[in-house]
C-alpha cells in the first residue's frame, strides 16, 4: 500500500507524474480525505478491526497468532494516538486506511489479511455505530447534570408561588419548583428518547460487518461472532441496507435536535423571566455580559447564544435529510459527508447542556419581585371554579359564574377576586339558582398560595403532588 488510495491499482497507476498532474492529485486528495474530521473514530475503528480479526481467526480465514499480531499492533496504534505521538498523515484518505497503513507497517503481511471479506463501506457503518452508542451514553449524561440542577433549583423555590403562563398571559397560580421539575421531565425524555433510537439495544443497533461493499462476501464470515464480542444486535439483515443506510446518523441528530429545541425553549424562557419587566429571575453575573456603550446593561448572553445554536443542529439534521433524499441503493461517496454534521450536532448540544446546567445551578427565583405580582391576573379563577363544582355547580355553569365575577371586579376596578364580598358571590350564582350553595368557606379557594397548596391531581404544580415529584427525582438522581 504505497499511498492512501485503495483503489490505486486500477486507476492512474499509468498517468505521467507531471507537476500538473501532481498538483491535480493534492487537489482531490484534499477534497477527497475525511481524516481531517473522521480521525474521532479512531478508537471505534480499531475496537471493530479487533472484532473482525478474531471472526476472521474463528472461521479459518486466518491463523490466531496473526490474530495476535494484528490486536497487538492496532493496540499500539491506539496508544500511539492517545500519547499523542501518532501522524495522521492527510494522504491516506479516512481513518480507516490510515490505521491500516500503520498497521501494515507494524506487523508487516498480518495486517494486510485484516481487510479480508470487509469493505470500507460496512466499516464505517460499525464505526458510527460504535461511536453513536458512546456518543449517546455521553448526551444522556450530560442531560443527567442538566437535570440534577433543575431538582436542586426546585428544592430551593418549593415554597415560593408564581403565575404559570399559557399564551405567555396568566394562568394559574404554581410553585416555581414545579417549573423548575418541568424542565427536568422535558430533558429526562430526551434522554429516553435518544437511548431508544441510538442507545445500545435501540433501533439501530445492529452489527453490519459482513455487508461488504454491498452483496456481502463469499467467504465463510461469521456475524455473530462480531456481534458477540461488540455486544450488538443481530448481524447485516440485507447487506445493501446495511451499506446503505444512515438512519443511525438521522435518527442520532434528530435526537439531538429535540435536545437543542427544549434548551431553546428553556433560554427563551428564562430570558423573558430576567428581564427589568418580569424580574422574576437572577442569572450569575458570569453568564451574563455588559454593553460597550450602556452601562447599565446585564445581557443574558449566554442563555441567548444557546438558543440561537439551536439553529446550528436543525441545520445539521435538515443537510442530512437532503443529502440522503436523492440517493439511490448502496453506497454513495455522498455519505462521508455524514459525519460532518453528526459530529457538528454532537459538540453543539455538548457544549450548551455543559452551559445549561452551570447557569441552572447559580440561577435563584426572586421571591419578593414575584410574590407582590400574584394579585394581578385572577390567578384563581380556575380554583373558584372548582369550588363551585364542589358544591354541586356543573363546571359549564361555574365556568360563566366566576367570568361575570371577574368581569365585575374589573369594572369595579378590584384586582382580587378575594376583594368580592359573599353576597357578591351568592348574587352571580343567584340566576342559575346556586346561590344557596356558597358559603364562607369559599375564601380558602381564593389566592395564589392557598390554589398551590390545594393542587391534588397526579404531577400538579403544586401541594402534594409536587413534594411526591420532588421526592421521586431527589432519590432517583441521588441529590
Amino acid at each position: 500500500m504505497s499511498n492512501g488510495k485503495s483503489w490505486e491499482a486500477r486507476i492512474g497507476s499509468d498517468k505521467p507524474a507531471s507537476a500538473e498532474s501532481k498538483a491535480l492529485d493534492k487537489l482531490a486528495e484534499s477534497f477527497v480525505q475525511s481524516i481531517s474530521y473522521d480521525r474521532r473514530l479512531y478508537r471505534q475503528d480499531i475496537e471493530g478491526s479487533i472484532a473482525h480479526a478474531a471472526m476472521l481467526a474463528a472461521v479459518g480465514l486466518i491463523t490466531e497468532g496473526e490474530r495476535a499480531r494484528i490486536v497487538e499492533g492496532l493496540e499500539s496504534i491506539r496508544r500511539d494516538i492517545e500519547a499523542g505521538a501518532f501522524t495522521f498523515d492527510p494522504a491516506f484518505e479516512d481513518i480507516h486506511m490510515v490505521i491500516e497503513k500503520a498497521l501494515i507497517d507494524r506487523v508487516g503481511e498480518p495486517g494486510r489479511k485484516l481487510h479480508t471479506g470487509r469493505s470500507r463501506n460496512d466499516q464505517v457503518a460499525l464505526d458510527l455505530l460504535l461511536w453513536t452508542i458512546e456518543a449517546t451514553d455521553r448526551i444522556v449524561e450530560l442531560l443527567a447534570d442538566v437535570q440534577r440542577a433543575f431538582v436542586r433549583l426546585a428544592q430551593k423555590s418549593r415554597d415560593i408561588v408564581m403565575p404559570s403562563y399559557t399564551h405567555l398571559q396568566r394562568a394559574q397560580p404554581i410553585l416555581a419548583a414545579a417549573e423548575a421539575l418541568a424542565w427536568a421531565t422535558m430533558f429526562d425524555r430526551d434522554g429516553r428518547r435518544l437511548t431508544m433510537l441510538c442507545g445500545r439495544g435501540g433501533a439501530n443497533d445492529d452489527q453490519p460487518l459482513g455487508s461488504g461493499a454491498i452483496a456481502g462476501s463469499s467467504l465463510p464470515l461469521d456475524a455473530s461472532i462480531v456481534q458477540a464480542k461488540l455486544q450488538l444486535g443481530t448481524g447485516p439483515g440485507n447487506s445493501i441496507e446495511r451499506t446503505s443506510s444512515r438512519d443511525l446518523a438521522v435518527d442520532f441528530v434528530y435526537g439531538l435536535s429535540m435536545i437543542a429545541m427544549h434548551l431553546s425553549r428553556w433560554a427563551e424562557q428564562w430570558i423573558i423571566y430576567s428581564t427589568t419587566e418580569f424580574s422574576f429571575l437572577h442569572i450569575d453575573d458570569r453568564f451574563t455580559t455588559g454593553s460597550s456603550m450602556m452601562p447599565q446593561k446585564r445581557n443574558p448572553d449566554m442563555l441567548e447564544l444557546i438558543r440561537g445554536r439551536c439553529g446550528n443542529v436543525y441545520g445539521n439534521l435538515l443537510s442530512l435529510l437532503t443529502t440522503l433524499k436523492g440517493l439511490a441503493l448502496g453506497y454513495n461517496r455522498d455519505l462521508q459527508e455524514d459525519k460532518r454534521h453528526v459530529f457538528a450536532a454532537f459538540d453543539v448540544v455538548c457544549d450548551t447542556l455543559a452551559m445549561a446546567a452551570a447557569i441552572v445551578d447559580t440561577a435563584f427565583f426572586i421571591r419578593e419581585n414575584i410574590e407582590p405580582t400574584l394579585g394581578r391576573g385572577f390567578l384563581d379563577a380556575t380554583s373558584l371554579a372548582e369550588y363551585f363544582v364542589t358544591r354541586g355547580i356543573p363546571f359549564r355553569t361555574a365556568h360563566q359564574i366566576v367570568g361575570k365575577l371577574v368581569a365585575q371586579c374589573e369594572k369595579e376596578g378590584k384586582t382580587q377576586l378575594s376583594q368580592l364580598s359573599l353576597d357578591a358571590f351568592r348574587s352571580a350564582a343567584e340566576p342559575d339558582g346556586h346561590a344557596d350553595k356558597i358559603g364562607p368557606d369559599l375564601y380558602e379557594s381564593l389566592g395564589a398560595a392557598n390554589v398551590a397548596r390545594r393542587y391534588q391531581t397526579q404531577g400538579a404544580a403544586g401541594g402534594k403532588p409536587l413534594d411526591e415529584q420532588l421526592e421521586k427525582w431527589a432519590k432517583r438522581l441521588k441529590i
